[in-house]
C-alpha cells in the first residue's frame, strides 16, 4: 500500500502529561530493522500486546513503536477512570450474557493493571475509589433512575446518594443527587502508561518519535513498516492504533474521530481546600452522557471534561482559539460548581481523540494474513485497551482461551458510515444537539 499515512497530532498542554517528572531521551527507529512481531501503537492495546507477546515468546523479538512519546496521545490524556461497568449503550444490550463477558473483561483488565502496578511499583494514583454518576436536573435524575433500573437488571451493587451527603464529598451542591457504584478504579493516565512502558519484558523494545509512515507487503507475504528513518521487516504486524486504524487502510470509513477536552487547575493549596470542602480522590461522571465529567485528584487538582468535536483531520482540527473557546465553556461548568474557587485558575486545557462506530460495535480480530487489530474503544478506553491488546496478542499467536471467546462474542464490525459531506454535517449535527438538549447537565 502507497498512502501516506496521517499522523498524530495531539496538543501539547495536556495536565496529565506535564505533570510528569522529566522523561528519559526515547529510542527512535534506525536503520533495518528484524522483527518476530511488531506492534504499532504504545497505548494501553498496544502496551498490552506487545506484554503478553513476550509472555508467549519470551525468546523473540518484539518491536513496540509509537509515532509520539508513551502517554503523549489517547492513553495519556483520558480522564483516569478504569471503569468496571459496560459503557452506556453496551449495558441495554438486550443479552444479559453479552453484558456479563463485558463487566468480566473489563474486570480481568483491572485485575492485570493493578497486579502490574503493584509488581513494578507504577506510582500512578492508582485508587478503589468507586464512581459516582451524577444529575443535576430533572433531565439527569430521568438518566439517573434509568441507568438504576440497569444496574438492578444487571445485579450490581449500586448505592443511591442524595444531594446532601454527595455535597459533602464532592464540595458542591450543584448536584441534585447520584449512584454510586464501587468497581471503578481512578488513576493518573500519563504516569500509568508512561510506567507501563519503562516494565516492558527484556524482549520488548520500544521505539517513540518514530512513525511508520507507509505499510508494504513483502515478497514472503510478510511486512515492511517504513519509517522516516528506517524500516521494520516482520512476519506478524499487530495495530493498537485506534482512530489511526484507518489511516493504514483498515476500517476505512467506518470509524468515527471525536475529540474530547479537559481542563484542570492547579493544585489547590490549604485555604482553597478549606473553602473547597470536599474530599480527595473522588470522580463523577455525568449521568447524561453529554454532561460534563468531574474529578477531585489526589494531589488537589479538579478536572473539568466536557465538549465533543468532530476532528475528521485529528489533531489538526484542533487549534488555540478551538480550545480558548472549550475552556470559557469549562470555566463555566467549573464555576456553577465551585463559585468559592472563583479564583483558582485552570493551568492546562487539552483535547484527545478517540474512535467511537455508528453502531458502537468495537472490532477485535484479524484484518488480513499476519495482521490483527483491536480498534474503536467508543470512549472506555483503559480497561477495554488492556484486556483487548492482551487477547489479541492470544490471537495472533493461536493461544485459546475462555476471554480470548468472550472477547469475539461482543465484537464485530463496526457500522459503514455515510460519505462525506453528509457524515461531517450529521455528525456536528448530532453533537450539537446533543448539547443543546443536555445545557442544563454541562
Amino acid at each position: 500500500m502507497k498512502k501516506t499515512i496521517n499522523l498524530p497530532h495531539d496538543d501539547a498542554s495536556c495536565g496529565w502529561y506535564a505533570a510528569l517528572p522529566e522523561q528519559p531521551a526515547c529510542t527512535r527507529l534506525k536503520g533495518e530493522q528484524r522483527a518476530d512481531y511488531a506492534v504499532i501503537g504504545a497505548g494501553f492495546a498496544g502496551l498490552a500486546a506487545a506484554r503478553r507477546l513476550a509472555e508467549h515468546h519470551p525468546e523473540a523479538r518484539i518491536l513496540l513503536v509509537d509515532a509520539q512519546r508513551v502517554a503523549y496521545g489517547a492513553s495519556g490524556r483520558n480522564s483516569g477512570f478504569v471503569i468496571d461497568l459496560p459503557h452506556k449503550f453496551a449495558l441495554e444490550h438486550p443479552d444479559p450474557s453479552h453484558k456479563q463477558r463485558l463487566l468480566a473483561l473489563n474486570r480481568a483488565a483491572i485485575a492485570q493493571l493493578q497486579g502490574l502496578i503493584q509488581r513494578h511499583s507504577i506510582d500512578c494514583q492508582w485508587s478503589h475509589a468507586g464512581k459516582y454518576q451524577g444529575a443535576v436536573g430533572p433531565r439527569g435524575l430521568a438518566y439517573l433512575d434509568h441507568f438504576e433500573k440497569l444496574m438492578q437488571d444487571l445485579g450490581e451493587p449500586f448505592q443511591r446518594v442524595e444531594r446532601d451527603e454527595l455535597s459533602r464529598m464532592v464540595g458542591s451542591d450543584h448536584y441534585s443527587g447520584a449512584i454510586y457504584t464501587p468497581g471503578c478504579y481512578l488513576m493518573q493516565p500519563a504516569a500509568l502508561v508512561t510506567g507501563l512502558g519503562r516494565s516492558l519484558p527484556r524482549n520488548v523494545e520500544l521505539l517513540e518519535e518514530s512513525p511508520i509512515q507507509r505499510l508494504e507487503r513483502d515478497s514472503q507475504g510478510g511486512w515492511i513498516l517504513h519509517g522516516n528513518h528506517g524500516r521494520i521487516r516482520t512476519p506478524q504486524l499487530l495495530l493498537g492504533t485506534s482512530i489511526f486504524t484507518q489511516e493504514f487502510g483498515y476500517l476505512r470509513n467506518r470509524l468515527l474521530p471525536v475529540m474530547t477536552f479537559a481542563s484542570w487547575t492547579r493544585p489547590l493549596n490549604d485555604a482553597e481546600m478549606e473553602a473547597y470542602g470536599g474530599q480527595l480522590d473522588w470522580g463523577l461522571t455525568p449521568a447524561d452522557h453529554a454532561g460534563t465529567t468531574v474529578r477531585m485528584t489526589q494531589d488537589r487538582r479538579l478536572i473539568i471534561r466536557n465538549t465533543y468535536k468532530h476532528v475528521p483531520k485529528y489533531g489538526k482540527s484542533s487549534s488555540d482559539a478551538m480550545r480558548a473557546s472549550v475552556r470559557e465553556d469549562h470555566r463555566n461548568a467549573f464555576l456553577a460548581r465551585f463559585p468559592q474557587l472563583a479564583n483558582v485558575p485552570f493551568s492546562h486545557t487539552w483535547g484527545g481523540v478517540y474512535a467511537i462506530s455508528r453502531n458502537f460495535t468495537n472490532f477485535f480480530g484479524e484484518l488480513a494474513q499476519g495482521v490483527h487489530a483491536s480498534a474503536c474503544d467508543n470512549g472506555v478506553g483503559a480497561a477495554w485497551g488492556t484486556i483487548s491488546g492482551t487477547l489479541l496478542a492470544d490471537l495472533a499467536v493461536g493461544a485459546d482461551s475462555a476471554q480470548l471467546r468472550d472477547i469475539q462474542a461482543v465484537t464485530g464490525m463496526p457500522a459503514l458510515n455515510p460519505p462525506e459531506p453528509f457524515l461531517g454535517l450529521g455528525v456536528r449535527s448530532r453533537i450539537r444537539l446533543a448539547a443543546w438538549n443536555s445545557r442544563s447537565e454541562l
